[in-house]
């Protein structure tokens, strides 16, 4: 009896070991949306609070295309570069403190090379600061209904308290291309010529996934890897994100999975939702609770020779009978109907 127990807590040890989740898959968080109507797709972990490295640069960016947009700058003004900001550690441009940068110079440096200097260049451009530009940001977070996030710098080096979350990211992803389509097409730029230097794109899956044309990459050592893509297919689009990768090679792999696996729930859920419109609009004449399913039923119910009877008849008869179903055949005619 002791030996046949052993073997069964052994075979229960077993199983529970072949079923545990890696810990590099089981820490990360992912997320996928339809960008059209917001739709969850899917999601694992999205609600976690995690570091989200450069993926700030997309809040960076979405107050620039807002300041642009309000007249308050244009792509050619210039934005001067401050001891702060020409200290900001890699990965960086290196321009010296005086210099200065015009705002469509700073949109690419951001969106492609992910440049931590000019990340603060631009928030003191618009705010004075980078300190009251970061309460920016947490501020129109939450307008965009991200509740989960808090910024505490405009480059996304790890600080105290700097947090988001992979919902949160999708949110602000689809709210820039929604708010801001005009300037959102740099997120495609495959690389960004500066001087005499030519800076790629971090995000690999530019040219390689079809249809992906964004959005932004990220990575610190607490963060681990990240990436906000989005891609569009066939007329549809889908937004995907993974925090917390061990390797780049591993946030992609993920992300390609999670994009295929978004369009073709997408696409799936598209088909549920026209063939329930097509039932509703065939179930059009279901009658409500409590009334005759048609004037063929009224009539069965009226006693022969009463009001209703004949009324119901006539009526039928100017309607041609469209409700009636062959003799010998009721039950199936209705069950059509109420498909």
């Amino acid at each position: 009896m002791i030996h046949f127990r052993r073997i069964v807590l052994g075979l229960a040890l077993l199983v529970a070991l072949m079923c545990q989740v890696p810990q590099s898959m089981a820490a990360m968080s992912s997320f996928i949306m339809d960008a059209e109507s917001g739709r969850t797709l899917q999601s694992a972990r999205a609600e976690t609070r995690r570091a989200p490295a450069s993926l700030t640069k997309m809040m960076t960016l979405y107050l620039l295309f807002e300041a642009l947009d309000r007249g308050k700058v244009s792509l050619n003004t210039r934005f001067a570069v401050s001891r702060h900001a020409a200290a900001q550690p890699p990965t960086k441009l290196g321009l010296p403190p005086g210099r200065t940068i015009r705002v469509r110079d700073a949109m690419l440096a951001l969106a492609t090379k992910s440049a931590n200097d000019i990340a603060v260049v631009v928030a003191e451009g618009l705010a004075g600061s980078e300190t009251a530009f970061a309460r920016r940001m947490t501020q129109k977070a939450r307008a965009l209904g991200m509740k989960s996030t808090t910024f505490r710098n405009a480059s996304g080096l790890d600080a105290t308290g700097h947090v988001s979350t992979a919902r949160d990211m999708a949110r602000l992803g689809r709210a820039l291309l929604n708010d801001y389509p005009q300037h959102s097409r740099i997120f495609a730029t495959r690389a960004f010529r500066y001087g005499k230097a030519t800076y790629p794109n971090h995000n690999r899956l530019l040219g390689v996934y079809r249809g992906l044309d964004g959005i932004k990459t990220g990575y610190t050592h607490k963060a681990g890897f990240n990436l906000v893509a989005t891609a569009k297919r066939d007329g549809r689009r889908v937004i995907g994100v993974v925090m917390g990768a061990k390797t780049s090679s591993e946030r992609n792999t993920l992300m390609v999975r999670l994009l295929d696996k978004g369009f073709a729930l997408a696409k799936t859920k598209v088909k549920v939702a026209s063939r329930s419109k097509r039932a509703a609009k065939r179930g059009r004449f279901a009658a409500a609770p409590n009334r005759p399913k048609s004037a063929y039923a009224a009539r069965m119910k009226a006693p022969a020779g009463t009001r209703t009877a004949k009324k119901t008849a006539r009526v039928a008869i100017a309607g041609r009978a469209a409700l009636a179903p062959p003799k010998g055949r009721p039950a199936q005619q209705s069950a059509r109907l109420g498909r």
